[in-house]
């Protein structure tokens, strides 16, 4: 696929109406994507599934501010048996939570639905803006709280995002009732895609040193010497040999950069291992 208009689908993390599902908004109106969309399980299965069908694009999670770097989504990258697959777009979303109800009185709400890991996000909003003999329900997910709603009278609300809102055409009652204001993740669209320099770029990889004193001093001394900025590094256990590492490096700039191509090629023979994952432009 040699650019974003051939893109028949787009994947990304169940369940529908997650932070996944608007993160693919996003990026559909990024790249002016119209296709089919589908819900899968794990991390793998997006990137598995990606591999084997060239005009589909995946939305992956990689990092969060509060739990930092999601490693499946690294690994499964990494070790993608397709060497074409890599990253081509990113968006920074804000994990905000609202309260949903049917109602448009927020001084009207008695009784709360939301799930327990939602209830323990939002204590200071829960303590000092609901009422003290407020009845809280718990249920399992986001939606099913939303759609637990119509069991009740519209003195009660939900926790949940602006997609369930508009799936399930509710008011938003109160935005950003959250604890943590700064929560914020990053997302990554995946494919099989040649992405062209904006100015605005930064490039993404992954490599393995030689078992050398001083391999990796070497390595950034290149990076050095080219003129190239790191933004980004960080080590991870490689799943293959006990203290082996795998580094990955984000710096600004296009990999069709002059500098930056002579930069890899001498990185690669000082590797016992090397994987591109991509140039494409920084989020804001």
């Amino acid at each position: 696929m040699s650019n974003f208009e051939a893109t028949k689908n787009i994947v990304y993390l169940e369940p529908v109406n997650s932070f996944s599902e608007m993160a693919m908004d996003e990026f559909c109106t990024m790249h002016n994507l119209n296709c089919f969309t589908n819900a899968l399980t794990t991390v793998k299965q997006i990137v598995d599934y990606v591999s084997q069908n060239p005009d589909t694009l995946g939305v992956l999670p990689v990092e969060n501010t509060l739990d930092g770097t999601i490693r499946e989504s690294l690994d499964c990258l990494i070790t993608c048996k397709n060497p074409n697959i890599r990253i081509v777009s990113e968006l920074i979303l804000p994990i905000e939570y609202c309260l949903l109800s049917k109602t448009t009185e927020f001084y009207s709400i008695t009784g709360l639905i939301a799930t327990p890991r939602l209830i323990g996000k939002c204590q200071n909003f829960i303590k000092n803006e609901l009422p003290m003999n407020l009845n809280i329900i718990e249920s399992p997910t986001m939606l099913d709280s939303a759609y637990n709603l119509s069991n009740y009278n519209l003195t009660y609300a939900s926790v949940g995002n602006k997609k369930i809102a508009e799936t399930c055409m509710l008011n938003v009652l109160k935005e950003n009732i959250h604890d943590d204001k700064d929560n914020k993740t990053r997302y990554v669209l995946i494919g099989d895609i040649e992405t062209k320099p904006t100015g605005k770029d930064k490039t993404t990889v992954a490599f393995r040193t030689n078992d050398t004193p001083g391999a990796l001093l070497q390595i950034l001394k290149i990076f050095l010497e080219n003129n190239i900025n790191l933004s980004y590094i960080s080590s991870q256990p490689s799943k293959t040999e006990p203290n082996e590492y795998i580094f990955i490096v984000n710096f600004d700039g296009h990999i069709n950069g002059t500098n930056m191509l002579k930069a890899i090629n001498e990185i690669k023979p000082k590797t016992s291992f090397f994987r591109y994952l991509g140039s494409y432009k920084a989020a804001k």
